[in-house]
């Protein structure tokens, strides 16, 4: 059932697709530049590759004070104030005369870009309910699954034409447009509907969402599917390049088939009827799809057979994200800001723990190792979430 129509659904579907997908771009957009970061700051890289962790930690973080804060005094007004920040974040990147002022830039940029991210799934619930919803954050998931899968390569295609400026100037020109775009959104949390009182009480609204065993098993299994997926990017390179040989131009169109997977996958969660039954479906499949690329790793040398199970995994995991943001959200219809501030961030911090470990020791073991884990474990949380008292998942 829909509850409001503030703003049209076609502005919706491309300016919150474009805000929950921000984040992510961010992220991994300038990742193909990272030498060259090193060779213009005379830096090393685990210094150049703090960035990429100081805009993670940004982006979490981020997420839990603007989350609440879009609660108390309504989405607009954050979302402006937090664009203008990344706008202002990015143009420092360009002409940060050191790389600890560039850290500090990409700090900025995510805890700025972080407001995308925790708004974009709070206008959702503000405006749509049941199936609407849950097809809404279907189109959500692609853009989130897409953004991190592409990002790399659409860097690296601008990175053959421009310099590593040139891709901070495209970064600040998007948000430039998204704050253009922004002039026209109207607001979509009315003033009786937001959360009253000072700044204590409104941060005070954690301790009855964290209390929700059934919102923070929903939390788990959507950060754990996305913790397969945070792997899968980081080894990719390797399993693909290295380990297969396969040339940059083979392992793009590898990343741009397996991001068709995520958004097959949220699609086809659309079609499967109420959230409950495609969130169950999910999460029958994810655990196969996960023990057959572990398979295929462990014991198959063959390109095309850990190519085929990895776009069924993602494709599972596209299954999963719609439905689990949906019943998630609407779990606290209350505190619609600071529930998505909590997805968010154990997202995002769980990538960040995760990514690296699939680089410890033998690759393909570890990677397999850390698929496996985070596998089995969404499964455990969806089984002991919200799902197992729907009885029409049964």
């Amino acid at each position: 059932m829909e509850k409001h129509e503030y703003n049209s659904h076609l502005y919706l579907l491309i300016v919150v697709g474009t805000l929950g997908g921000l984040a992510p771009f961010v992220t991994d957009f300038y990742l193909p530049a990272m030498p060259a970061l090193v060779e213009w700051f005379s830096s090393s890289i685990s210094v150049v590759q703090v960035s990429l962790a100081a805009c993670l930690a940004g982006i979490a973080v981020g997420q839990l004070v603007l989350g609440p804060l879009s609660d108390r005094f309504g989405r607009k007004r954050v979302l402006m104030l937090s664009i203008a920040v990344y706008c202002l974040a990015t143009a420092a990147c360009i002409w940060a005369p050191t790389a600890r002022a560039f850290l500090l830039c990409r700090l900025l940029q995510g805890l700025s870009a972080a407001g995308g991210v925790v708004i974009s799934r709070s206008v959702a619930s503000d405006v749509y309910s049941g199936d609407r919803l849950n097809r809404f954050f279907a189109m959500l998931s692609v853009v989130q699954g897409i953004s991190p899968v592409c990002a790399p390569v659409l860097g690296g295609v601008m990175l053959s034409a421009t310099d590593w400026r040139g891709i901070f100037a495209m970064l600040l020109l998007l948000g430039l447009a998204l704050a253009a775009a922004l002039v026209f959104f109207r607001e979509t949390l009315p003033v009786e509907r937001r959360q009253s009182g000072g700044v204590v009480k409104t941060f005070a609204a954690y301790a009855p969402v964290l209390r929700n065993v059934r919102f923070m098993y929903l939390v788990a299994a959507q950060a754990l599917a996305m913790g397969v997926m945070f792997a899968y990017i980081a080894a990719s390179p390797f399993i693909f390049q290295e380990h297969f040989g396969l040339s940059p131009l083979a392992y793009s169109l590898c990343f741009g088939l397996n991001a068709c997977g995520i958004m097959a996958g949220s699609i086809f969660a659309t079609r499967l009827g109420s959230a409950g039954r495609a969130l169950n479906a999910g999460a029958r499949c994810l655990p196969l799809c996960g023990a057959a690329v572990v398979a295929m790793l462990l014991f198959v040398d063959s390109v095309v057979a850990v190519e085929t199970s990895l776009f069924l995994m993602l494709m599972s995991i596209g299954v999963i994200l719609p439905p689990a943001a949906t019943l998630a959200m609407e779990c606290e219809p209350g505190h619609s800001g600071v529930a998505s501030a909590v997805i968010g961030f154990v997202m995002f911090m769980l990538g960040g723990v995760v990514s690296p470990l699939v680089g410890l020791g033998d690759m393909l073991v570890s990677t397999a190792a850390v698929i496996a884990v985070c596998c089995m474990a969404a499964f455990v949380a969806i089984r002991r979430s919200v799902v197992r008292a729907c009885p029409a998942t049964r």
